[in-house]
């Protein structure tokens, strides 16, 4: 039996892949296979995943090539279509992770029966690295609406996943809609019946990668973000009608939150067009900060030079100084 399938999508990562498939490799837990999906890399990438695997003979792995550039999702989607395992964990090629973390995470899921568990992690930079605390949920339906709020992080990186879960509500990553295609995980998480929280960082998200695809922003990425939004909502709704209709507006509110850690008008500007509906929920989402509450009525009111303050003091300055 394949306890756990990690799903690796390739895609100009020769600087940071050795490093990542090593971490893999010397996992603790056995019975585990990784699909590496090569996603039509240009550089080096593949032959170096390879030799790090040809270094541990004893472990499962499967390379799969993209005769084509096909993306992300795709890529994930691809790794689904053969996996075997019970559960899945999917792992960004630059990243890197703790030795013990698909054995406790596989052990939390066995003993709770979970169909998903996720776990805090580290936002790593080069020379420090800064602990990012997840909150703890009892249900299901409570991690939904945390992460629809914005406390909960929704990413697909820290979360193990019954695989059941993707086959059974047919659920895939949104092949063509790279930008929020880890909005798939509330998807998952509205289907899911029991979920559990294991309070330790495993994973290293790394901030160093300029070209990773969350670095990068453009027309293209605005109309990805923008569907997938709507797809999410569109699934939502179909399943829980109007259950959620508050939290599915502090969701908007949470999508369009990053224009505003800027000084570009630009961004501003998206702020202000994207989901003014959504503005009248500002001060009723007491889930998060006092203080994104406050960027969010500013820019409500149209203060964005007072955004752009912000902005530059804590974020570029005091934040530079901290994470680097």
């Amino acid at each position: 039996m394949i306890k756990v399938s990690v799903i690796v999508p390739v895609y100009k990562v020769e600087s940071f892949i050795g490093r990542c498939m090593r971490s893999l490799m010397e996992q603790t837990l056995q019975d585990v296979e990784f699909i590496v999906v090569d996603d039509c890399s240009p550089d080096n990438s593949i032959s170096i995943a390879k030799q790090v695997a040809e270094d541990y003979p004893d472990r499962l792995v499967t390379f799969i090539v993209h005769e084509v550039n096909k993306g992300l999702p795709a890529a994930r989607n691809t790794g689904l279509a053969v996996a075997k395992g019970e559960y899945v964990f999917h792992c960004d090629s630059d990243d890197f992770v703790e030795a013990d973390m698909l054995e406790g995470l596989y052990e939390k899921a066995e003993s709770e029966n979970a169909d998903i568990v996720w776990c805090d992690w580290f936002l790593s930079f080069e020379k420090n690295e800064r602990y990012m605390k997840q909150p703890h949920y009892d249900s299901a339906m409570g991690a939904l609406k945390g992460m629809l709020s914005g406390v909960m992080k929704y990413n697909v990186w820290n979360k193990l996943v019954r695989r059941e879960l993707y086959t059974v509500n047919a659920i895939s990553f949104p092949t063509g809609y790279g930008m929020g295609e880890d909005m798939t995980m509330i998807k998952l998480f509205a289907c899911a019946k029991t979920v559990a929280y294991l309070p330790k960082a495993f994973y290293h998200y790394v901030k160093l990668n300029a070209l990773a695809f969350s670095n990068t922003y453009s027309d293209k990425h605005l109309v990805e973000l923008r569907h997938n939004v709507q797809d999410t909502l569109c699934f939502l709704e179909a399943r829980y009608g109007d259950r959620l209709r508050t939290e599915m507006e502090f969701f908007k509110l949470d999508v369009k939150y990053p224009f505003l850690i800027s000084d570009d008008s630009r961004r501003h500007e998206l702020w202000k067009s994207w989901y003014p509906e959504a503005n009248v929920y500002i001060s009723r989402n007491k889930n998060v900060s006092v203080r994104r509450r406050i960027l969010q009525q500013l820019a409500a009111n149209g203060q964005y030079w007072l955004i752009s303050f912000y902005y530059k003091f804590v974020h570029k300055f005091i934040y530079g100084l901290i994470f680097r």
